[in-house]
């Protein structure tokens, strides 16, 4: 395997999120032979209804399924809607998951990432994504995780690349996930 291929699957759908800002800046700090891409066209796939799933092809599923097809991980940015997961993200995890059994996320790879204006971090958020991920297919990375609380006291009107620390911790993520490809490839 000459180099990993990541894509980056947000569940905010506003330009300048903090959630969105990480994941540009995982995308920043990849390490040497591996590409990191931010999916962009969530907002257009429709809510997931097996009826129109097997009716026919939806240019935006379709287009989501093979950019998780062609990655070799996934890494899941979550913010906290309401205690959970955002539905934007839920349903990608849907419409990847299936056909269930040989959705374009099984067995693949892949990280959670988390962080809300709350202590908590969307902790909820992060643990609902893991355990929906899990259930469609996807291998968890045990021990690669990111819960970053108080985002806006932490990065203020700053990016979230501008944090040293923040931008550290995102880059043991990506090279845990880029190392979590390889085993699977040397298995």
């Amino acid at each position: 395997m000459s180099e990993a291929n990541v894509l980056v699957l947000v569940g905010s759908l506003r330009a300048a999120s903090v959630n969105r800002q990480l994941a540009e800046t995982a995308a920043g700090v990849a390490p040497e032979g591996a590409t990191v891409t931010v999916y962009e066209g969530l907002a257009d796939v429709p809510f997931y209804n097996e009826d129109i799933d097997v009716a026919g092809t939806i240019d935006s599923v379709e287009a989501l399924r093979a950019a998780a097809g062609a990655a070799d991980a996934l890494l899941l940015v979550t913010p906290e809607y309401n205690g959970t997961i955002p539905a934007v993200l839920k349903n990608a995890i849907d419409w990847i998951s299936r056909p269930y059994g040989s959705g374009a996320i099984s067995g693949k790879p892949v990280a959670v990432i988390s962080a809300s204006p709350s202590p908590n971090g969307a902790k909820w958020a992060h643990e609902d994504t893991t355990k929906a991920v899990g259930i469609a297919g996807g291998k968890v990375v045990e021990d690669t995780a990111l819960v970053i609380g108080g985002a806006f006291e932490k990065f203020g009107d700053k990016h979230a690349s501008e944090n040293a620390e923040v931008s550290a911790q995102l880059a043991k993520v990506v090279a845990d996930l880029v190392n979590a490809t390889k085993v699977l490839v040397d298995a």
